[in-house]
Parts: structure tokens; sequence; C-alpha cells
């Protein structure tokens, strides 16, 4: 279920609580990517995040992989379903720098206002799913819901489509998208046209069977 507009009370540690919590937390890592704690009292750690992306998103050239348009030195394409990467970031970063970071981490040259970071959690056997606020810190959530994923993992998405804001595209993105689309569109049309001659033929040798004289 999406609860895009549920929100929880950010409830916030006191450092012996932060520590403690760190302990915890350290001690039920199977992966070896733990929690730091500075003697600032900020900490750093690990969040892994899925990538949910339904449009293509822009790449230099030589980043890009796959079915893809070009547009001078950059390149759009769709990234493959269920790739997941991983960030180090801090108690301080919040939603919008984690963002960035990971679009710059992989050569993506979208506007990052494009882009929303979800939360996914489990509660009484249920899978929510809510969208951040740019304000908040996912590896205070990350924290505070332990490290394993099925309570509490992060996904990238592009914000629906109601709330796009187009204007963050530019026009050779805008024509690259296009051309895919045309592209998609092209291959399909090629598919069901293939497909309906295969049942025509069939149906055509089934009729001269039936008709064949003895």
């Amino acid at each position: 279920k999406d609860a895009q507009k549920e929100r929880e009370p950010h409830v916030y540690l006191s450092k012996e609580e932060v520590k403690e919590k760190i302990q915890s937390y350290n001690s039920s890592v199977t992966d070896k990517l733990k929690m730091t704690l500075n003697a600032n009292g900020i900490y750093t750690g690990f969040i892994k995040v899925q990538m949910e992306l339904c449009r293509p998103i822009t790449v230099q050239s030589s980043q890009s992989q796959g079915r893809c348009a070009h547009s001078n030195n950059e390149t759009a394409f769709y990234l493959p379903d269920g790739c997941v990467n991983t960030l180090h970031i801090s108690s301080t970063n919040t939603v919008r720098e984690v963002i960035e970071a990971l679009l710059k981490k992989f050569f993506v040259a979208d506007n990052p206002a494009k882009f929303a970071l979800y939360k996914r959690c489990h509660k009484e056997d249920q899978v929510y799913t809510c969208k951040l606020s740019d304000r908040e810190h996912p590896l205070y959530l990350r924290l505070v819901a332990g490290p394993k994923t099925e309570m509490l993992s992060f996904v990238l998405r592009e914000h629906e489509t109601g709330e796009v804001m187009w204007e963050a595209f530019t026009i050779p993105e805008l024509q690259n998208f296009l051309r895919i689309l045309d592209k998609e569109e092209n291959e399909q049309l090629q598919i069901l046209k293939k497909r309906y001659a295969t049942y025509r033929d069939k149906l055509e040798e089934a009729l001269g069977g039936v008709w064949k004289p003895g």
C-alpha cells in the first residue's frame, strides 16, 4: 500500500541513546555495513537504495548501457528493474542530499528535483510506502529501524505523474524520451503484427484442412 502522506513524529535521541542504538545496530549487522559514532555526536553509516524508475534517466554516454538514444554527450536509457545501490552517508545528510549524492555517484545528469526518496516498511503484515520529505535524515531512520531491510528499506522513484516538474527537463531530454517511446511503440507494433500473422497462418492452415476435398 502507498501511504505517501503518512508522517511519523521525529523523535530525537540523546547522545547516550544514539551510542546505545549504534552498538545494538552494529551487533545485528550481517553485511559488515556498520555505523560509526564520531566524537562530535555525528555518526556515519550505509544505506541501500532500490531504484524503481519508470522513465529513462540521462547520463553521460560513456557510462550508459543497454537500449538508449543519444543527444550530444548525454544518453537517455531505462535503468534495469531491481537495481540496488549502497551509499555511505552521515546522520546530518538530508533526503535531498542523499538523492543528489546518489545521482552524482552514477553520473546521472537529470535534475534531482525529478526524483523522490521513499521508505518502505512492514507493519502488521502489510507493506507501506511513504514519501520522505526533503528535510528528513535517512541514516537516522535506518538506525531507529535497525539493519534489517525487511523492516525498512529505501526506494528512489520519480515524482508521481501529477507531481512531475516538466520544467526541470531539458529539450534534448524530452526529445530523447520521445525517440525512445517511438522506438518502443514500433517494437511493440512489430510484435503484434508477427503474432497476428502467425494466428492467421494457423487459421488458414486449419481452414485448408477442413475444406480440402476428400
